[in-house]
């Protein structure tokens, strides 16, 4: 049993807090007074300008009368709508999120040929250095798989002899062998924490050249490594619709902002992997989960719309779950009408209930989906419409696929990797000016009293 550092908060602690806090606040009309964009959004709730980007496109709006007014969300990876990517991609007998990386990587898509071989670079980096598990994973496994990640990613740097260079070639090789390593550290973070903290049993799969990077997911994860064709294309689909969303997400504005100090590419992905770790970020689905298996206790009958919409109004009104007074998979930043992650995933994840026998659960789902908007209409005032977000079925769907809970933040790493390293390519190319937004002081200034005078 190893010690507990750092876990107990002292009276002294307490006092000191208490005063950090009072030192800390800020009255919020000031806010107003100098027209801060708080979290970098306008008051209706738009992001701020801050860059440029050719990567993707996210658009939720539309012009009519020479106003902007709420559209169908659309998603746009390099310029070809993720609807037409996805539907090509489902047709086929291929996986898509690797086409997908090399056409965020590279800007186009792949022939046959350039997929092929660079799908046969990603199986050459998915191995890792020599004793790296015994002796960095499975040394003082964390509970969350977001921290045992970080840690992995910043010790890489120490295997890198070229860890600093940030030439584009470097920071491309380094951001293949990131992209190919995401799923082994994570699941096998994953395996180290249960073996060490709960007494399971401890295997390791050597990943197999052949297989896709969703195939590799459940072939490491699975203690006989076998899963079923739609297993893996839900997983993979699942991959491509987390893997990018426009520059101005929180942890790919991260990937901008700690690249445009010149730092090195593992501390750029470790400080993008802390803010996909955020319950407001990456952590969305786990909450979505957890709020449906409270729903599930409590109305017993899930064909009982006027009891969903009880416990739903309960949400709302911090009488229920969690008392935050979210409806946790309802809406987003930017899109209104629709997201078409979650349309997109929705087909995909309706076919694997069938499969797996928990059609009466996706019918709770879908029931939610379309009462939930309502009711939010009702007891909220909102300035534009709320629908499902991509976190509102994705829960469901990694349930489907005997993931556990602590793999869901990571599966969006694994995902999100690509689109980070596609924007710190375009944040080291355009050779710009080091991040630095202005926040305005608002302490007025004071004499200082020497200790002898207090």
């Amino acid at each position: 049993m190893k010690a507990n550092y750092f876990c107990e908060v002292t009276p002294e602690i307490a006092h000191l807090a208490e005063l950090s806090k009072q030192a800390a606040t800020i009255d919020p009309e000031l806010f107003s007074k100098y027209d801060v964009k708080r979290g970098l959004r306008d008051v209706n709730g738009k992001g701020v300008l801050v860059g440029l980007t050719e990567i993707s496109d996210v658009n939720a709006t539309k012009i009519v009368d020479g106003q902007s007014v709420p559209a169908p969300g659309e998603l746009y990876y390099r310029g070809y709508n993720v609807k037409d990517i996805i539907r090509g991609i489902s047709e086929s007998s291929h996986f898509g999120f690797e086409e997908c990386t090399y056409l965020l990587l590279f800007g186009k898509l792949p022939t046959r040929e350039e997929l092929d071989s660079f799908c046969g670079q990603l199986a050459k980096y998915r191995t890792l250095p020599v004793d790296f598990v015994r002796d960095i994973i499975m040394k003082a496994p964390s509970h969350d798989m977001m921290n045992t990640l970080a840690r992995s990613v910043l010790t890489l740097y120490s295997y890198d002899e070229h860890a600093d260079d940030i030439s584009i070639a470097n920071v491309l090789r380094q951001s293949l062998e990131l992209i190919s390593l995401f799923p082994l550290l994570s699941v096998y973070g994953y395996h180290a924490y249960r073996h060490y903290h709960d007494g399971a049993s401890l295997f390791i799969h050597t990943p197999e050249p052949n297989l896709s990077t969703a195939e590799t997911i459940l072939h490491i994860l699975r203690p006989d490594s076998k899963y079923s064709p739609l297993e893996a294309k839900l997983l993979d689909i699942a991959l491509i619709l987390h893997m990018e969303h426009g520059g101005g997400n929180n942890s790919t504005f991260t990937t901008h902002l700690v690249s445009s100090s010149g730092t090195d590419t593992y501390s750029v992905i470790a400080a993008s992997l802390g803010s996909l770790k955020g319950p407001k970020h990456g952590g969305a689905n786990i909450k979505v989960v957890k709020m449906f298996e409270d729903m599930k206790a409590h109305v017993h009958d899930w064909k009982d719309e006027d009891a969903i919409c009880a416990y739903l109004s309960d949400l709302l009104n911090k009488k229920a779950f969690d008392h935050a007074g979210l409806i946790y998979g309802m809406g987003h930043a930017v899109y209104s009408l629709s997201d078409p992650r979650a349309e997109l995933f929705r087909t995909f994840v309706e076919r694997l209930s069938k499969e797996k026998g928990r059609e009466e659960e996706f019918a709770l789902y879908s029931a939610v989906e379309r009462l939930a908007p309502q009711i939010i209409a009702k007891e909220r005032k909102i300035y534009k419409g709320v629908s499902p977000n991509v976190d509102f079925f994705s829960g469901f769907a990694y349930s489907m696929l005997n993931l556990p809970l602590e793999l869901y933040t990571p599966i969006f790493a694994i995902a999100r990797i690509s689109g980070w390293c596609a924007h710190r390519l375009e944040e080291l190319s355009y050779n710009g000016k080091i991040m630095r937004p202005a926040y305005k002081n608002v302490q007025e200034h004071r004499a200082y009293i020497p200790m002898a005078e207090r």
